[in-house]
């Protein structure tokens, strides 16, 4: 297999951030990105940009990170233990978008490389990544849109990459506590090293590339649906079960905070505003139990 290129990974990922950002601030029509640059003590740093009180975004973050280390953090070696002692490096983009209108999902999406090094040895890498849906009010022609987006990101590159990474991702983002999915899935990818480093790299290329084609149209299909104080509370329930996500099994929350990663990066994930409610369940019949009912399980949306 060819040599990975750290620097070009690295030129996409930071061309990607900036689309991103422009792509997401031309829909909002009011606010803008505001940028920290951060330095690692432990070595590396990035660019954590995050638009709050749109128009039409609450919160968006999108966040560009470098960093690299002597020795893994245990997220990493967990499953792969021959790579304790390795100095190791990690590229990213990783972005969370929470819209104002309960109407407008959540969505998140992240693409990343990974190399783990060590002298007269060879560089062990892999590429990873995805994107993902979270409606509050879930209409059937988004979550189709949505993974034809996913699809169509996918067919150039194998037969079986959407089917793989589609279950991947509905398997991943699975509350096991309360027995229901994140949202209506997407893609979710990791340990990506096959055939070459341009193919694995090409493929985490048309994933962070399809992210805008597969979200904004949904963005100005619903954000100005009308919407009453029943439907905002509602939003703010269901955005719990994000912090819950986020907070006890995603992996790179895991792994931001045990290699020393800058906290308010790692955590701009989270929604400005959530609530709690205890053993709360939707009436049956409501658009809020059609959420649970239709939405929160696996599902062929391309069938």
């Amino acid at each position: 297999m060819s040599q990975p290129d750290i620097q070009s990974v690295k030129n996409y990922l930071l061309d990607l951030q900036d689309r991103i950002c422009r792509g997401l601030e031309q829909e909002d029509g009011r606010e803008t990105f505001h940028e920290d640059a951060w330095q690692r003590p432990e070595g590396g740093g990035g660019r954590s940009r995050v638009l709050t009180e749109g128009a039409v975004f609450e919160q968006a973050g999108v966040n560009f990170s470098h960093v690299f280390g002597k020795t893994l953090p245990p997220s990493a070696t967990a499953h792969r233990p021959e790579l304790a002692g390795r100095a190791w490096q990690a590229l990213g983009v990783s972005l969370v978008i929470h819209p104002r209108n309960p109407y407008v999902p959540t969505s998140h999406a992240n693409v990343r490389f990974f190399i783990a090094e060590k002298e007269s040895a060879e560089p062990v890498w892999w590429f990873g990544g995805g994107f993902d849906l979270t409606p509050y009010y879930p209409f059937e022609e988004d979550a189709i849109h949505w993974h034809r987006a996913a699809k169509n990101a996918c067919d150039p590159f194998g037969d079986d990459y959407y089917a793989r990474f589609k279950k991947w991702c509905d398997e991943y983002f699975y509350l096991k506590h309360r027995g229901e999915t994140r949202g209506v899935g997407g893609l979710f990818f990791d340990d990506l090293h096959e055939r070459s480093f341009e193919h694995s790299f090409g493929f985490m290329k048309s994933v962070g590339d399809h992210y805008l084609d597969a979200y904004l149209p949904i963005v100005r299909l619903r954000k100005n649906n009308p919407y009453g104080e029943r439907e905002r509370d509602f939003q703010l329930y269901r955005r719990g079960r994000y912090v819950e996500f986020n907070l006890v099994y995603d992996r790179g929350t895991l792994f931001g905070l045990q290699s020393g990663g800058r906290t308010e990066s790692i955590l701009m994930s989270l929604p400005p505003l959530v609530k709690w409610r205890y053993n709360w369940q939707p009436e049956p019949g409501t658009p809020e139990a059609r959420l649970y009912d239709e939405f929160l399980k696996p599902r062929d949306w391309l069938g």
